[in-house]
């Protein structure tokens, strides 16, 4: 029977492995993140798609992106919004960058921090012309 030694602290009960590095790692010292996390992402780093880490993995490559990502969503929350009838205030903001759209969210909310999480991720502070449809 083949026992799988954990990189971590060494005791052969080793059964998952980091989605980085491969080393096995026992669930004593794994570090989980949902699979989901990272969701408002428009494109997630292949190094952040996978649910276990071990703890040097975790603390170089996931932490700071989860701390990032956390910022980023937080800015998301303070982005100024603009409906397409409120034109009267938005007559002189700048038009030139492509629609963004997000498709099959659960609701309205979600939708509105979706669209906000994709201006801040393209260095934008506000959504002009939104119109949102079902």
């Amino acid at each position: 029977m083949d026992l799988k030694i954990c990189t971590i602290c060494q005791k052969p009960k080793a059964k998952l492995h980091c989605g980085i590095c491969k080393e096995p790692i026992c669930k004593n010292c794994t570090q989980f993140v949902d699979e989901n996390y990272f969701s408002f992402c428009k494109e997630i780093a292949a190094d952040l798609v996978f649910s276990t880490y071990c703890g040097t993995c975790f603390n170089l490559t996931v932490e700071p992106a989860i701390a990032n990502y956390d910022r980023m969503l937080q800015n998301a929350r303070e982005v100024s919004l603009f409906y397409k009838d409120q034109g009267k205030e938005t007559r002189r903001m700048s038009r030139v960058e492509k629609p963004v759209v997000v498709e099959n969210c659960l609701d309205r909310d979600e939708l509105i921090l979706r669209l906000a999480f994709r201006a801040v991720e393209e260095g934008f502070n506000a959504l002009v012309d939104v119109d949102l449809v079902s």
